[in-house]
């Protein structure tokens, strides 16, 4: 809570409507007073606020009763995205969407601005002239959603940022031992505090770091632990996030039949299951499968990655099958080289590491050996390649 932003929101309508100083606060207050309300040098008192912004035909909430109910709507806001509660925080949205606006105009008016993006996922950072009136904790949630995560964690070095912070750095392949360290600090604080589902995903986004690796001992060991948590918390959803991570490294490095074990078992597959799937098939020679799990692959939907981008990785796939020399086919490597291009621009790492090998095939295969020279020494994760 600000007492010092209403200035700010009386600035800026003051200003849209192009509006002296003079003029709005005339048998109010001082111009010197209301100048020093607008920067944030001093508070307002309540009847002078009521006053101003029923002069600017705002409506301004800060009664006991608003203020009790914001404050406890707010409290609970915070509570649930700190501790990673999907599934509270959805429950949360409708009696936010209620009272948002209450408290859009009132002193909880930065919070619920704030919020509002991570209730409702639109995460858009607030207008830059708000900054000079946030807290510690609202500032950080800024840097957030600014993509400034490391400088988040620093303003406010709870488990959520530290979690959110080494999520980041490992999604967009940067040092595995700076992503990794943010997630351990963030699963021993998380502990200390209490924040069990912050731990679950604190683990298992280092059991990622190691998967991204092809690390295949140290993966497990983290889920390990990840499945003990995701069991204990009943989250299904990451749990089959787990397991196909870990047929997915089966499956890169080598390990085929492990890898198709888990993909041929799936009950309900989505498409990258059916993808994986293929792929497994392609490497065992079991052709009929693979064209199969691509067949069912055509007729659905995605949402992770896109449908367009999950279509040309199976497109991919079924190009190899149906062309024995694809290595000699142009539009393969031209669908190729899209696909990986695409995967390095919106998707989390792992997704280019595993079309990274196919990419050096390419490249090897029409002697451009330098062009493969500096993809491996460029790419963020430094992993074994293997391909047969």
């Amino acid at each position: 809570m600000n007492f010092l932003f209403p200035g700010a929101m009386i600035r800026k309508e003051r200003m849209r409507r192009n509006w002296s100083q003079e003029g709005l606060c005339e048998g109010i207050c001082a111009v010197s007073y209301l100048s020093k309300i607008e920067q944030g040098k001093a508070e307002a008192g309540s009847e002078i606020l009521r006053l101003l912004f029923e002069r600017l035909e705002l409506p301004w909430y800060d009664d006991e009763l608003t203020m009790t109910v914001a404050e406890s709507l707010i409290s609970r806001c915070y509570d649930a995205l700190f501790s990673c509660d999907d599934k509270r925080l959805e429950m949360l949205r409708a009696e936010f969407s209620e009272k948002e606006a209450f408290i859009s105009n009132s002193p909880y008016a930065l919070d619920g601005t704030l919020l509002h993006e991570f209730l409702f996922r639109t995460y858009e950072p607030a207008g830059k002239d708000m900054e000079p009136f946030l807290d510690r904790r609202q500032l950080a949630l800024q840097r957030m959603l600014q993509g400034r995560h490391e400088e988040a964690m620093r303003l406010y070095p709870c488990p959520y940022l530290n979690l959110m912070t080494g999520i980041r750095l490992y999604e967009q392949g940067g040092s595995d031992a700076a992503a990794l360290g943010y997630l351990r600090r963030a699963y021993d604080m998380a502990a200390e505090e209490g924040y069990v589902r912050v731990m679950l995903l604190a683990r298992f986004y280092m059991g990622n770091c190691y998967c991204n690796r092809i690390d295949i001992e140290n993966m497990n060991a983290h889920y390990l632990i990840v499945e003990r948590l995701a069991r204990a918390l009943e989250d299904r959803e990451l749990l089959r996030d787990m397991y196909y991570n870990k047929a997915s490294a089966c499956l890169e490095a080598g390990r085929y039949e492990e890898a198709y074990a888990y993909f041929a078992q799936v009950q309900q597959p989505a498409i990258m299951d059916l993808h994986k799937l293929a792929i497994c098939c392609e490497k065992l020679g079991r052709r009929g499968e693979a064209f199969a799990a691509l067949d069912r692959a055509e007729g659905m939907e995605a949402a992770y990655p896109d449908l367009q981008l999950s279509r040309q990785m199976c497109g991919l796939v079924r190009f190899r099958l149906e062309h024995e020399d694809y290595l000699q086919c142009p539009q393969y490597g031209e669908q190729l080289l899209h696909v990986y291009r695409e995967c390095r621009r919106k998707m989390p790492i792992g997704y280019a590491a595993f079309h990274l090998p196919w990419v050096l095939e390419w490249h090897t295969a029409a002697r451009q050996y330098r062009a493969a020279y500096e993809l491996l020494r460029d790419f963020p994760i430094r992993l074994p390649i293997k391909q047969d």
